[in-house]
């Protein structure tokens, strides 16, 4: 979307809170409706609890959009699953982290060591299923079948639902960046989970903004086209969001 003399004269002047703004952008991202983008939760349902409280308060017309890795790391895998399945108009998208949880499932021999290693103890611990880095394949198989049973409430079925991206005007959310070379109907899967290799380097031709979470920031950015809103919550003790209007203005939200 190119921008008219008077918004650039905005854009100039346009600040944002608590976020540094992009230098020579020649556009704003603006969805057809407010929407509010939040950031990795990794298992920290305090911290979720918190953000849909401020988010009540200050944008309660904005529509919830959550950018994946809701499990891993943090204490609270379960209750942060159960917490958005809660959410009935939420948009919640998959990230990397519910991708590996979900082949845990299907070939934990194959594929578990590298969720174990990334916070699956911690998520298999939430459903009460204790399992170490180094035990046994028996082992593994056992604690891929119990978390198998406790997802059978209806959450193995949410989590395969998740889809990769939310796209509303110029804004795409999605949970890693898309290659920038490429249409966005043209990416594979992967790039929306774990990221291309350009997408932090070089800005998108089509006037497309992407906000995004997977890449740890010590405090949130909207600029070049990107919006990233993952601060670490799991390590920091800090969960963002972005508002983001349908004039183009965002305001970064963060609890503690």
């Amino acid at each position: 979307m190119i921008l008219n003399s008077w918004q650039r004269l905005l854009q100039k002047i346009w600040t944002h809170s608590a976020a540094e703004t992009a230098q020579g952008d020649i556009s704003l991202p603006c969805p057809e409706i407010p929407v509010a983008v939040v950031g990795d939760i990794h298992g920290r349902a305090d911290l979720l609890d918190r953000m849909l409280t401020s988010i009540s308060r200050q944008a309660p017309e904005a529509r919830l959009i959550f950018v994946g890795d809701y499990v891993d790391r943090g204490p609270d895998s379960r209750t942060v699953i159960n917490r958005l399945r809660e959410q009935k108009d939420a948009i919640c998208l998959c990230g990397n982290h519910e991708a590996m949880m979900l082949e845990f499932l299907t070939d934990p021999i194959e594929t578990g060591g590298r969720w174990l290693r990334n916070g699956g103890v911690e998520t298999l611990a939430s459903y009460g299923i204790s399992l170490s880095q180094e035990s046994s394949s028996k082992d593994v198989r056992a604690a891929s079948s119990a978390l198998g049973r406790a997802l059978s409430d209806g959450s193995e079925t949410w989590l395969k639902k998740l889809p990769l991206m939310w796209e509303s005007g110029n804004l795409l959310v999605t949970h890693a960046g898309p290659d920038p070379a490429r249409s966005i109907t043209g990416q594979e899967a992967r790039n929306f989970l774990w990221g291309h290799s350009r997408f932090l380097r070089d800005s998108r031709s089509d006037g497309l903004w992407v906000a995004h979470g997977h890449w740890i920031r010590d405090k949130a950015i909207s600029a070049n086209g990107r919006i990233s809103v993952d601060t670490g919550a799991w390590t920091s003790g800090r969960l963002t969001a972005a508002l983001v209007g349908v004039d183009g203005r965002v305001n970064f939200v963060t609890v503690r």
